[in-house]
């Protein structure tokens, strides 16, 4: 595992970026062998598979002080604590139907020293508050994503982008996007990332 693949893409981190992506794999390494939240083979292509898929929202776009994301779906913490380090000032709540995984996700975060990270175990429909975003890694289709947090997303934008949900997939999305019936932008992530594991990999964001 060697973090120099986010030095190459996102090369104005941080002294206290670089050492917290760095601790990251240290810790997610020790508990994942306790709590199995990836495949331990999955684990050598723990930083371009993860984190730096994790980082193509903050390829996509900014976030402006004070946003609110909810990582929805987040399992061992992904996208949630990769962009929570890349945005210090934009507040994460991490969000999971199993509980063993956000006590782990949880133990992750407080050892890395993040304050700007809730944890809530259960589903999206039962987290209080409202959202300017909601970002999600392969967990749901489009369509049901949608109709969890649709009542969760704040519309008054203050970003460059619009509020809604913003997700991250692979493969042939024609049908999902169709199905959504709501207005969504698909980049695909080869045209940031050169690797190969990039090349089925897209970000969608559906304006809410």
């Amino acid at each position: 595992m060697n973090p120099e693949i986010l030095w190459k893409y996102f090369p104005h981190l941080s002294d206290r970026q670089r050492e917290q992506f760095i601790q990251l794999s240290v810790l997610f390494t020790e508990i994942n062998a306790q709590v199995n939240l990836v495949s331990r083979k999955d684990m050598e292509g723990f930083y371009e598979r993860h984190v730096l898929h994790s980082l193509a929202i903050a390829k996509y776009t900014s976030f402006v002080p004070g946003t609110r994301i909810m990582d929805l779906g987040t399992g061992g913490g992904f996208p949630g604590i990769p962009m929570a380090i890349m945005f210090p000032e934009v507040e994460f709540v991490l969000v999971d139907s199993i509980r063993k995984k956000v006590i782990a996700a949880q133990q992750i975060a407080d050892n890395l020293g993040l304050t700007n990270i809730q944890f809530s175990w259960g589903r999206a429909e039962d987290v209080a508050g409202s959202y300017d975003f909601v970002v999600s890694r392969a967990v749901a289709p489009l369509s049901t994503l949608i109709t969890w947090i649709e009542k969760k997303v704040n519309r008054k934008d203050k970003n460059p982008i619009t509020n809604g949900l913003i997700t991250l997939k692979g493969g042939d999305l024609t049908d999902e996007i169709n199905s959504a019936v709501r207005p969504t932008t698909v980049v695909q992530l080869n045209q940031w990332f050169e690797e190969t594991f990039f090349e089925s990999k897209a970000l969608l964001h559906t304006a809410l």
